[in-house]
Formats: structure tokens, C-alpha cells, sequence
């Protein structure tokens, strides 16, 4: 069974950056479309990012305002998401997400994705 895995999380102070990145336990990233996700305590998961299969069209969530950027990383077989100026409000656990899906679009709803990682810690405080 292929698994989603997330690395990259960890503390940071405001304005700092962090970059995440996302792989899958068996195969190539590349036949999959990816979306990033977040959930802080209490509130709901809200998708991110997306990156899709075959063409790489982005989208992104209107809270990010130009600060995140989702890249494939093609020999290393990875998404990144890449996260700057960073603030309290961006504390949450980070999921990764990916569908075998034949669309060139991406989406960043949660029922569009079939395959999740465990998640990981971001938390940003001074």
C-alpha cells in the first residue's frame, strides 16, 4: 500500500520560513496530483496548496497571499511546499495529499484527495 509521508516541520519565530516536503512510500510522486493541507486545534482542515499531475497547475488558498509557493522536486521524487513570513496564525499540523487522478486541474477541497500523510508540527512562536 502506497503511504504519504510529510518531513520538514518544526518551530519557528515570526517572519521566519520553513519548507516542507511531501513523498509517497512506493512509486513516483510524479503520476500523482498533490495538495497541501492544515489543520490548527479547533478549527478545520483548510487546504493550502495543490500541484497537479501532468501539466503542474497551481492553486492556491486566499490565505496565503503570495507567501507559500508548491514545487515538484523531479529527481527527488517530492512536492515541497515552501513557507515565508510565517506568523502565529500559521500554527497547525501540515498534511499531504495526493490522487491518482487523470485531471489537469488541482484542487485544494479534501474530498478530492484519496491518500493522506500522518501530518506534521508546525508551530511558529517567539
Amino acid at each position: 500500500q502506497v503511504q504519504v509521508v510529510e518531513s520538514g516541520g518544526g518551530l519557528v519565530q515570526p517572519g521566519g520560513s520553513l519548507r516542507l516536503s511531501c513523498t509517497v512510500s512506493h512509486g513516483n510522486l510524479d503520476y500523482y496530483t498533490v495538495g497541501w493541507f492544515r489543520q490548527a486545534p479547533g478549527k478545520e482542515r483548510e487546504g493550502i496548496s495543490c500541484i497537479s499531475r501532468w501539466t503542474d497547475r497551481t492553486v492556491y488558498g486566499d490565505f496565503v497571499k503570495g507567501r507559500f509557493t508548491i514545487t515538484r522536486n523531479g529527481p527527488g521524487n517530492t512536492v515541497n511546499l515552501q513557507m515565508n513570513d510565517l506568523q502565529s496564525e500559521d500554527t497547525a499540523v501540515y498534511y499531504c495529499a495526493a490522487v491518482p487522478t487523470g485531471e489537469t486541474m488541482c484542487s485544494i477541497s479534501r474530498t478530492f484527495y484519496k491518500m493522506w500523510g500522518q501530518g506534521t508540527q508546525v508551530t511558529v512562536s517567539a
